[in-house]
């Protein structure tokens, strides 16, 4: 080979050299390129109680285990030679128009998370959107969220409901959501006791959280977790102002075992907007619920954060949406780590999706820019996957893309 030395102008359109980032936030965040990067953030960032309280699930988190492994077992049927220069991710979801087919779930304590909390949540949503779920057990209250992302401006403000004991105080929380704009009433089923979520008994998981010698030696790597946490307002949740024992503790003091289909039939009365019923694991209790009267059903297993070796929603979701499609939509969550799981969801029949983990991983990670993270990755996978299938709208999606590969089946 005949070889020659390199002049400068000959190597300048070959080199560029990548200009540093001063922000240490946007930087971490830059590299993180899938949900499972933030998490590994996360978990650096993060106390253990609290990691362990997002991260974790029931017993020995079979569960949870089961519904990500029934995605990772999910084979795509792409389709080839078709236009997929433009794809549109937007689809009707209860009424109104989303931009992409998932919305962020209703998670509890989220401010002990990470500073920022749900305004973090609501506010990236808003902005993608995407629907907002607050839960009953959420540390912002309900007009702070609805004044960060108000109903004017385009935001979907959803309310998740726990029925407590209380009746009068549950419905109170209730009328101030609706009377906030909150436009669809998430209510939960599952929780008839809470589960044994045995982190969270090991870590001594409470509000406010409890110093130990353990959590003082957990907190010295984590100086700006701590740091927000005590400059910030104290915790204030949307239900109580204050609590010393376990979460676990305040969970069974709080749910109703008594809540039947006479409760949520006169629930449904009372509220103006959409009702969702979360937390169905069954096609019959899924047939009860359109019966009802209900907007959607939402197939959960709570995260696995309830009945451990519950059904996996995803396997279920066929069975329902062929059941009660025609009827009412038809909704899941659990498990759900990539755009990818939210295709294979849609294509399976869902019409929406909803992410909790993934969410609190990135509002752990980067606090509002890392849920904006959250979206923009999944966005992506999602964008990218559907023009992979060969198909441009989410509504061209069909059973015929996907393959469902079980490694349990009945005896």
């Amino acid at each position: 080979m005949r070889r020659q030395i390199p002049r400068r102008r000959d190597l300048a359109p070959l080199l560029r050299f990548k200009e540093p980032t001063w922000s240490a936030r946007e930087r971490r965040l830059a590299n993180a390129l899938t949900v499972e990067d933030l998490r590994r953030i996360a978990k650096r960032r993060t106390p253990r109680a609290a990691f362990d309280y997002t991260d974790g699930a029931a017993d020995g988190e079979v569960s949870l285990a089961r519904a990500r492994q029934a995605f990772a077992d999910v084979e795509f049927r792409p389709a080839i030679l078709r236009d997929v220069s433009e794809v549109d991710t937007s689809r009707d979801v209860l009424g109104a128009r989303v931009a992409l087919p998932f919305g962020i779930a209703p998670t509890g304590f989220t401010r002990m998370m990470q500073a920022e909390g749900e305004i973090a949540g609501a506010t990236a949503a808003a902005a993608a959107g995407i629907p907002f779920a607050l839960s009953t057990m959420g540390t912002t209250s309900i007009e702070e969220v609805a004044a960060a992302a108000p109903a004017a401006s385009g935001a979907r403000n959803w309310f998740q409901l726990y029925m407590w004991k209380d009746r009068e105080r549950s419905m109170a929380l209730v009328e101030r959501a609706a009377h906030a704009g909150f436009d669809t009433l998430l209510v939960t089923v599952d929780v008839p006791v809470a589960g044994a979520r045995l982190r969270d008994v090991r870590n001594g998981m409470t509000i406010p959280p409890t110093l130990t010698p353990r959590t003082v030696l957990d907190a010295i790597p984590r100086p700006a977790w701590w740091f927000d946490f005590l400059t910030t307002g104290p915790l204030a949740f949307a239900s109580l102002d204050a609590w010393s024992g376990t979460v676990a503790e305040l969970l069974d003091t709080m749910f109703d075992p008594t809540v039947t289909y006479d409760d949520l039939a006169w629930i449904r009365d009372q509220w103006p907007g959409k009702v969702v019923v979360k937390g169905v694991q069954t096609v019959d209790d899924a047939r009860r619920c359109a019966d009802v009267g209900v907007d959607a059903v939402l197939l959960s297993n709570h995260g696995g954060r309830q009945l451990d070796r519950a059904p996996v929603p995803f396997h279920l979701l066929p069975d329902v949406v062929a059941a009660v499609g025609d009827r009412v939509e038809v909704h899941v969550d659990t498990g759900i780590m990539s755009g990818q799981d939210v295709v294979a969801a849609v294509a399976h029949g869902a019409t929406f999706t909803l992410v909790g983990r993934a969410y609190l991983y990135g509002l752990m990670a980067g606090g509002r820019e890392g849920v904006d993270r959250v979206i923009d990755i999944l966005r992506g996978q999602v964008e990218r996957t559907m023009k992979l299938l060969g198909v441009r709208t989410l509504d061209e999606l069909t059973p015929d893309h996907v393959v469902a590969l079980r490694r349990l089946t009945a005896r």
